[in-house]
């Protein structure tokens, strides 16, 4: 079995987020990055398979050379190689087009995604990728098994979930709980260095977005406390201050 497992590149949620040039740009300093770690399901569970079924597991990314401590973290906890797609990873267009013109000549039986990344969580890759290498495209996968040529799959859904039954090859994005994820071991940190780590240039396609600020979240307003014997002005403040009631 041949997979192929797409990761990002995110702030650690601990990080301290801040923008620069009139709030136009991200700032990244001092910020700690990881694998997403709707990605790292995906990673883990293609190991899982791969160590049920045989084959390889290959790990593709688009970003720029300082991400390559998270790639190689990725070949740490499993992965066979890696692909870098060397460009900025301008949107989610970008991104799927420049994974597809990698993807599209491999013949991948299984490509996994995370069902989002943390950081701008727009849950799009995995169905454009879909869409642009003509393959049914299904998130968000909680439970992933391999029986032959097929796949049983079961998402979550509105109200419970849905089980499905496909053939491969697929495009599933991943989230918790279809796999455990997995620390690197100290054997497998010294092998990382050695896999192949492939750097390819990107296709030519127009970015299609811009950004032209980022704005902060409000802070959050200070607590009240109400006395427990006068209720009516907990329900006054629910009125008038919450708007709830």
């Amino acid at each position: 079995m041949k997979i192929l497992v797409c990761i990002s590149c995110v702030p650690d949620t601990t990080s301290k987020i801040s923008f620069t040039d009139n709030n136009t740009k991200f700032n990244s300093s001092g910020i700690q990055y990881i694998i997403g770690p709707y990605d790292e399901y995906a990673l883990s569970r293609a190991i899982e398979l791969k160590e049920a079924h045989g084959g390889t597991v290959t790990v593709i990314h688009v970003g720029l050379a300082d991400n390559e401590p998270i790639i190689r973290k990725a070949l740490a906890i499993g992965a066979d190689d890696a692909i870098r797609i060397n460009a900025h990873p301008h949107d989610a267009w970008f991104v799927a087009n420049e994974i597809a013109a990698v993807a599209a000549s491999e013949n991948y039986d299984l490509i996994l995604t995370g069902r989002e990344s943390i950081d701008f969580n727009g849950g799009l890759v995995h169905s454009m990728l879909g869409e642009l290498l003509n393959l049914p495209s299904l998130s968000p996968v909680m439970k992933l098994d391999i029986n032959g040529k097929m796949a049983l799959v079961a998402r979550e859904i509105e109200g419970g979930k849905e089980y499905i039954e496909i053939a491969l090859p697929f495009v599933a994005g991943c989230q918790e709980p279809i796999a455990e994820w997995k620390i690197p071991n100290m054997r497998g940190i010294m092998s990382a260095k050695t896999k192949p780590l492939k750097v390819v240039e990107p296709s030519v396609h127009k970015i299609n977005t811009q950004t032209l600020s980022y704005e902060l979240p409000p802070a959050k307003g200070a607590c009240k406390f109400i006395d427990p014997s006068t209720p009516e002005q907990l329900i006054e403040l629910l009125k008038t201050e919450a708007k709830v009631l």
